[in-house]
């Protein structure tokens, strides 16, 4: 376990290191689809982890934000499925980068098994800017600069802050607007500030005490779902089930506030997009 998560912070530092270096020069953007957007640092961050992790590891599969899958040439020859899996987004928070807002990270995960039954193994997440460094192994604990975190203590809806975010695109149908409302009413506030890993390394470490979002992809939620379990906190579906990587909402939160949580999704899903929830009584 050791071997795979100090590979990963390798990996993560050595990409960070790039990302700074880049968000120095002038940006060069390009876009996949009308506004989702990816920049040379992207790619340059991506070829660095991949060619790190495929060098310490030749029989893993990687699935890489930008580029895709790489699997291992070793398992392909054989036939069989690769056993172990890593997910990497180069670059999480690449609209905030593009305009030099500096809350951007570099996000690794490593998860074994099949899909849909993953259990997640060693998650890096790491925000160059001010070279906080999060690190989780299964059932060893999560960690900030090599330091314990834990989850807050705080029990209530009510005198909570949480994060969510919104994706780059469709965004008409996306229903977030609507959690969001409700969401913002019931706690002491909000934000979204675009980047999923970050948001629930934030969780993980106590800065927020809930975190949701729909359409996430795995590279996004692997490194820190597994840092907020292992916190101490709870992760799942809008319905409460264990979340598997890859689906279609997540929630996750200090376990103290997650019947809560729940509550209200559940609540803004039985209502009309058209009549948000009018503000609770205190």
């Amino acid at each position: 376990m050791t071997s795979y998560l100090e590979v990963a912070v390798e990996a993560a530092l050595e990409a960070g290191a790039i990302l700074m270096t880049e968000l120095a020069r002038p940006v060069e953007i390009n876009y996949k689809g009308e506004v989702d957007i990816v920049t040379q640092a992207d790619g340059r961050s991506e070829r660095a982890i991949v060619t790190r992790l495929s060098n310490h590891f030749p029989t893993h599969a990687i699935i890489a934000e930008e580029s895709g899958a790489h699997a291992a040439a070793a398992a392909a020859a054989s036939g069989s499925g690769p056993k172990f899996c890593w997910y990497v987004d180069p670059l999480d928070g690449t609209t905030n980068f593009a305009h030099g807002y500096p809350w951007f990270c570099v996000s690794i995960g490593l998860a074994e098994g099949a899909p849909g039954k993953e259990e997640l193994l060693a998650g890096v997440v790491y925000h160059p800017v001010t070279q906080e460094l999060f690190t989780a192994a299964r059932g060893e604990g999560a960690y900030l600069n090599n330091k314990r975190i834990h989850v807050s203590k705080i029990g209530k809806l009510s005198t909570s802050l949480l994060g969510t975010g919104f994706p780059a695109h469709k965004r008409v149908q996306n229903p977030n607007i609507h959690y969001y409302w409700n969401f913002t009413l019931r706690t002491h506030g909000v934000r979204r500030a675009g980047s999923a890993a970050l948001d629930l390394a934030s969780v993980a470490c106590g800065r927020f005490e809930g975190f949701w979002e729909f359409g996430l992809k795995p590279w996004d939620t692997a490194a820190g779902v597994l840092l907020v379990r292992e916190a101490g906190g709870s992760v799942t579906d809008f319905s409460g089930q264990p979340y598997q990587l890859g689906g279609r909402e997540l929630m996750a939160s200090n376990s103290l506030v997650h019947a809560e949580m729940l509550s209200v999704a559940a609540e803004t899903a039985r209502t009309s997009p058209d009549a948000p929830l009018a503000a609770p009584t205190r």
